[in-house]
């Protein structure tokens, strides 16, 4: 179960990284999406939600892949939280834009499953302490 949301995390950082590096380097039109898309949001471009996606979802998620993987502690509250943040971001970015897409379902399941799995392994640690 680690392994797997060890990878989760690691999956998500890095499209997190590549998804908020396109929105940076290009604000106006990262990798083809039309500047339309935030008319119902508070941004005139994508740098902003894009330094967002790349500092807090990419690097947040990378950290929490390596704190899982080095087992540090607390790293299982780390990547419940994590969690939580992508599935949140996802329902904000839904709600901004307007639109529901598979990208956003698969990622908002990603975040769920990282919830899931995080808290059955702070039960199970808890169990055994």
């Amino acid at each position: 179960m680690k392994k797997l949301l060890t990878f989760f995390h690691f999956f998500v950082g890095i499209g997190a990284l590549f998804g908020g590096g396109g929105a940076i380097i290009n604000p106006l039109s990262p990798m083809g999406i039309p500047i339309d898309v935030l008319e119902n949001s508070p941004f005139n471009s994508f740098l902003v939600p894009g330094i967002i996606l790349f500092v807090i979802i990419g690097l947040g998620n990378i950290f929490a892949a390596v704190i899982l993987f080095k087992n540090y502690d607390y790293s299982f509250y780390i990547s419940h939280f994590m969690g939580l943040v992508l599935a949140g971001w996802i329902v904000v970015q839904c709600v901004m834009m307007r639109t529901i897409n598979f990208l956003h379902i698969i990622y908002f399941i990603i975040g769920g499953v990282e919830m899931l799995i995080s808290l059955r392994l702070i039960i199970s640690e808890k169990t055994v302490s």
